[in-house]
């Protein structure tokens, strides 16, 4: 039945059609009609105030990818709608669906330089796959319903709808939208048999096959097919740092992680298998190094959603375009069941090189300072390897994702394309809230906790259970890592003087602890993982640790670094 109501009305009742019952935001002159028609849908939906418009972009998209939906942010015109590019930027190159709703000046005063005022259009549109300015209140439930289409058909990614305070202040007889086709917009590719026939050609000949699975398996929800897809092939796989958790770690075939701080056995295979298949990942600069020596002896099979990443960076030799859930799923009926054990097992000898140079020593020192990565290895155990990993950007990421262990899917939520520092925390939150049965372990190192600190009080208001665990070496450790390899150990910048941060996570009322000793570590964690709520341990860590194994940037993929004067 037809009734009139106002566009901020229009616009709860569309995002309800789209199942929405979750927001992150910050209310402001523009968008305060939207927050007061809120006002009276507290039953059906949850809108989590943040303490800054960047965490509520950041908070979104670990909701989105831990949850496997749009994640959603409401925020004013200008300062408010320019504090999400971060995040919107962020989602972008990591393919998270998002849909931003920005507040904006009344229409008649657009161009005038009005109080609050920001072209958000044209701030947002190169790095939004949609972004579109509402001007009229009867265009509310349509745009809404396009932007949800957009933002999660397809490859994802983040929308921007930014509207004008009086369309949303109008008066329109509310009819709901459904969009579910774009005349402009083919979001999956036509499926084309003579590409899955010449993919599952090639890999049938291969003698030495491996699989780099991106999160684009994640994405399409495709991990029964990957997996069945490897096994019938008995093809090792190995994940870009968006695609771990597509397989569990201890799974037979998977062989570790890509990249330039990754596993040293995949990255080497690179340059040595007859038949490199890509799975909706797109050959990002970390993973290939030098393009003019990435696997030149290889035939490359890429499957992706989007025809534009095909040939982008890496020559493909056979393309397969589609919904990787379907197309993995037509070349596995056509794979012959094989056996490439001796090529398998090639890959052990560069695990024993990386386990005794660089694991053990990271894993089960036996003195001296306590390291990163027995700290995240001793965590994830404790979760029994079913937590949840966020983490921020720099060495606390690196160390993160080489040492923390998957059992299921969606286990990795961390900033890859962008790099955001000050991602984790309200990644993290979003994380947590997406599905609050799990439990959301944050590694964050202690310049990247200080870039959206605020967000603590987020986490304080709404009683959200996340372990935060700050790997502290005083130092933005990443920087200073490059600094001491490629920059004569010329530290310009990069030393920190922290806070107490246990007193800081004890004025927000989360438990909060400081340890530097490794006879501390077990008990801290054990207290951390059992505690009823959010729990903020601050490690003290070795100042000067390294990330290995390391490829220099630029490099051969095979040129790695186990250590300042070990090299494989």
């Amino acid at each position: 039945m037809n009734t009139n109501i106002s566009g901020s009305e229009a616009l709860i009742q569309s995002l309800l059609k789209e199942g929405v019952d979750t927001i992150f935001g910050y209310p402001g002159g523009a968008i305060m009609p939207v927050f007061d028609s809120l006002y009276d849908y507290k039953d059906k939906i949850n809108h989590f105030l943040v303490r800054h418009e960047q965490a509520a972009a950041h908070a979104a998209q670990g909701y989105a990818r831990a949850k496997g939906k749009p994640g959603i942010v409401l925020v004013t015109s200008g300062p408010g709608a320019t504090n999400t590019v971060t995040g919107i930027a962020d989602a972008m190159i990591d393919s998270t669906p998002l849909v931003v709703i920005s507040g904006q000046v009344l229409s008649g005063l657009l161009g005038s330089d009005a109080f609050q005022e920001a072209d958000v259009v044209g701030i947002t549109k190169p790095i939004s796959k949609w972004t579109y300015q509402i001007r009229n209140a009867e265009d509310i439930p349509w745009a809404v319903a396009r932007a949800f289409y957009i933002a999660n058909n397809g490859r994802k990614g983040p929308v921007v709808l930014d509207i004008t305070k009086d369309a949303l202040q109008g008066q329109i007889e509310y009819s709901p939208a459904k969009i579910n086709f774009i005349r402009s917009y083919q979001p999956i590719p036509d499926l084309k048999q003579e590409e899955i026939q010449e993919a599952a050609k090639l890999i049938n000949e291969a003698k030495k096959p491996l699989a780099l699975i991106g999160q684009g398996v994640i994405l399409s929800g495709a991990e029964e097919e990957l997996q069945k897809f490897l096994e019938k092939a008995h093809i090792p796989g190995a994940s870009t740092m968006l695609g771990l958790s597509a397989i569990p770690t201890e799974h037979a075939l998977n062989v570790g992680l890509l990249g330039m701080h990754g596993n040293v056995a995949p990255n080497v295979k690179t340059n040595e298998c007859d038949v490199l298949i890509a799975i909706g990942m797109r050959f990002d600069d970390r993973v290939t190094g030098d393009l003019k020596t990435y696997a030149k002896q290889a035939k490359i099979i890429h499957f992706d959603i989007d025809p534009s990443e095909i040939n982008k960076n890496v020559k493909t030799h056979v393309k397969v375009l589609g919904d990787a859930k379907t197309t993995l799923a037509e070349v596995t009926k056509l794979l012959k069941k094989n056996n490439h054990t001796e090529w398998l097992e090639s890959f052990r000898e560069y695990n024993e090189k990386e386990y005794e140079a660089v694991i053990k020593k990271e894993l089960y020192p036996e003195s001296g300072s306590l390291k990163m990565g027995e700290v995240v290895r001793k965590v994830s155990e404790a979760t029994n390897h079913e937590g949840i990993l966020v983490t921020d950007v720099g060495q606390n990421q690196m160390m993160g994702v080489r040492y923390f262990k998957y059992k299921q899917s969606r286990s990795v939520i961390t900033s890859g394309g962008l790099g955001t520092m000050g991602f984790g925390l309200p990644a993290a939150i979003g994380a947590k809230i997406a599905v609050p049965d799990r439990t959301v372990c944050l590694f964050v190192g202690d310049g990247g906790i200080q870039m959206t600190i605020q967000e603590l009080g987020t986490i304080m208001q709404y009683d959200i259970d996340i372990k935060i665990i700050i790997l502290n070496n005083h130092f933005l450790g990443m920087v200073r890592q490059w600094q001491e390899l490629f920059f004569d150990k010329r530290y310009s910048e990069t030393l920190m003087k922290n806070p107490n941060f246990e007193a800081i996570g004890e004025a927000y009322h989360i438990k909060s602890k400081t340890i530097s000793k490794r006879e501390e570590l077990d008990q801290a964690i054990e207290e951390m993982i059992n505690h009823k709520g959010s729990y903020l341990l601050d490690v003290q860590v070795e100042i000067q640790g390294m990330v290995y194994p390391m490829i220099p940037a630029g490099s051969c993929v095979t040129n790695i670094l186990l250590g300042e004067t070990n090299q494989i």
